[in-house]
């Protein structure tokens, strides 16, 4: 009797806090699209009541019907945009973390090869995207090549300060048992910068995105390899309205895919062990 009443009483402890869970995570979901919603349904009454040329602001249902129509035409420049921008974030990542390594491993390393990284950085990449349209072997080399300056440089920093802001009381541990450099490293610095690695990830992520946009801008491809940067300009001089904020919805819409990705992946990283990403029990 005593175990079929424990058996029944445990549903009914975990059943609240299971339920309480679900409800949350039901209304972060369902708020941010009943605002969207409100936001859409206003745009086509505004619209509507106001006979605002489509030329000047279409409906949302123009844009809809472009999006199905011209959807021929977007999804292959999606498609590009997509790929520079998760191939330079990819680089990124690689470089950055290498990078950020060379570095920590001397006082003098860093001194001198650390502005280097700042100089990249603070130089506006529209500035320096001549020279690399003009050095690299193709267009679409060179779209890489701008994504991949903007997104290493928050990379490398986070992955700095994590790298450096291990607990010297453990560093000390590890110096008491004789490790290594390389096992400090890989034992004690990686694991310990993580949650900077991640935050470094998820704004790497919309650097790239927001680079691979305007190196294109800057750039004037065109053709059948162009992305949606190409699309918003082509849109803009033949005054299709529609088709622009067509383009404009599926750059937001792939931001937010790499921003909810990246965040998918820190939470499944730090969810079980970092203070970031576990709640409070008071």
């Amino acid at each position: 009797m005593s175990t079929q009443g424990t058996a029944q009483d445990i549903p009914a402890v975990i059943s609240p806090s299971f339920h309480n869970r679900n409800r949350e995570l039901l209304l972060r979901i369902l708020i941010p699209l009943a605002v969207l919603a409100t936001m859409v349904l206003l745009w086509h009454i505004g619209v509507t009541v106001s006979g605002v040329p489509p030329y000047i602001l279409p409906s949302p249902v123009a844009v809809a019907t472009a999006l199905v129509t011209d959807w021929h035409t977007l999804a292959p420049a999606l498609w590009v945009t997509t790929k520079i921008t998760l191939l330079s974030l990819l680089l990124a990542l690689v470089g950055g973390v290498a990078f950020a390594i060379f570095l920590v491993q001397s006082r003098w390393v860093e001194i001198a090869f650390y502005p280097i990284a700042v100089i990249l950085q603070v130089t506006p990449i529209v500035a320096i995207s001549p020279l690399i349209l003009i050095y690299a072997p193709s267009t679409q080399v060179a779209l890489l090549i701008c994504a991949f300056l903007v997104a290493f440089f928050p990379i490398l920093s986070n992955m700095v300060q994590g790298l450096k802001s291990v607990d010297h009381n453990l560093l000390n541990l590890f110096d008491l048992y004789g490790a290594s450099r390389w096992q400090a490293l890989l034992y004690l610095k990686l694991p310990a910068s993580l949650p900077y690695f991640m935050t470094g990830l998820r704004i790497g992520g919309g650097l790239a995105l927001i680079a691979a946009v305007v190196a294109e801008f800057a750039a004037g491809s065109a053709g059948a390899g162009s992305g949606l940067a190409f699309r918003l300009l082509e849109a803009q001089y033949r005054m299709n309205i529609p088709r622009l904020f067509a383009a404009l919805i599926l750059l937001s819409l792939l931001g937010v895919a790499i921003f909810a990705l990246t965040s998918f992946i820190s939470w499944l990283s730090l969810h079980r062990w970092h203070e970031s990403s576990l709640k409070r029990e008071n």
